[in-house]
């Protein structure tokens, strides 16, 4: 099976999101019919996350060895978590890995054919242009982007280097999803005419991060850099570290759970985006200086008006739909109560 580095980088991308090599329709035999030193797929970490961490790391150890990928370079504006970074992946990969000031300084040094992408939420869709201009391919963290204007900048690069990016999502990964997506558009299901989602947490520690916050000082990492295309605002480490609890950082509950959500709903159902929308919510529970709310509620109606000319059917399915969405309740009785 002769294949070249991008070929077989377009096939095995999707195993370095912890997918079994069975869903990518090649087997270990096959690929060791390619490795080699010219072949090896040298990946680099955008961002030494807690997610890349609990997440990332353990899934690329499961299929390093027989996809021929190994991690060679750590990127991370925050001193600290640079030196982490370069030091756990260089005990992983038995070798040493390098550590990289920011995005620009290990791009220059053509050091990287991949990466891994767990920066900030707002971070996203920049990193992952800069990274595909660089040469790259991408696995990157949802949510990709936190407004329309930096998706499409995203998408412009992606298209124009051709490519390839992953957004991580792991509900796609998941069998009983594959399962339940099959059943439905089998039909056996019958007519669906309302959907209801729910997200019930109670976690006051939720993204928070009290023992690194008092960590970060404004003179071991680069603020203007991380604040990226975002207006200027003072030095604050909660912002940093925190950043899902602060627009215009992270939409908060929409972009970390509602997208899981919205996303299946679109993936079984193939329709692209609702007719309309309407929300409700604020910060009821947790008065802890943040922006975002810690409850929301949401109406997403997929009406006829999606597709005048069917009346809005489903594929495989009969009548219309109207998707009344009921999105991550988040308030629930604490425990004293």
């Amino acid at each position: 099976m002769e294949k070249s580095r991008r070929t077989f980088i377009r096939q095995a991308s999707i195993a370095g999101a912890g997918v079994m090599l069975a869903k990518t329709g090649f087997s270990a035999k096959s690929y060791k019919r390619i490795i080699g030193a010219n072949d090896r797929v040298r990946v680099g970490v955008v961002g030494f996350s807690d997610r890349h961490k609990s997440s990332h790391m353990p899934c690329f150890m499961n299929h390093y060895k027989e996809l021929n990928f190994e991690v060679v370079a750590v990127s991370d504006i925050w001193n600290k978590r640079r030196e982490e970074g370069a030091a756990a992946w260089s005990k992983k990969m038995d070798n040493t890995v390098k550590a990289y000031r920011n995005n620009e300084e290990m791009y220059s040094a053509k050091a990287v054919d991949a990466v891994f992408m767990s920066t900030a939420d707002f971070q996203h869709a920049r990193h992952c242009a800069e990274a595909v201009r660089a040469g790259c391919d991408v696995y990157c963290e949802k949510p990709f982007a936190e407004t329309m204007e930096d998706a499409r900048f995203a998408l412009k690069a992606v298209k124009e280097t051709g490519k390839i990016v992953q957004i991580g999502s792991q509900r796609r990964s998941g069998a009983n999803y594959h399962a339940a997506e099959e059943f439905i558009k089998s039909g056996q299901f019958g007519p669906i005419t309302m959907v209801e989602l729910t997200w019930n947490v109670n976690q006051p520690g939720r993204w928070r991060r009290p023992d690194v916050v008092p960590l970060l000082k404004e003179s071991d990492t680069d603020w203007k850099r991380w604040l990226m295309n975002r207006p200027y605002e003072a030095f604050d480490p909660r912002k940093y570290l925190e950043f899902r609890l602060f627009w215009p950082y992270s939409s908060g509950l929409p972009g970390q759970w509602m997208s899981h959500q919205i996303d299946t709903v679109h993936w079984f159902s193939g329709l692209k985006h609702p007719r309309s929308v309407t929300a409700n919510g604020g910060i009821y529970m947790w008065k802890d200086g943040r922006r975002n709310w810690d409850t929301i509620s949401a109406a997403f109606d997929y009406g006829p008006a999606n597709d005048p000319a069917s009346g809005f059917r489903l594929p495989l399915h009969r009548g219309c739909i109207t998707a009344m969405m009921i999105l991550l309740n988040y308030i629930t009785q604490t425990a004293e109560n």
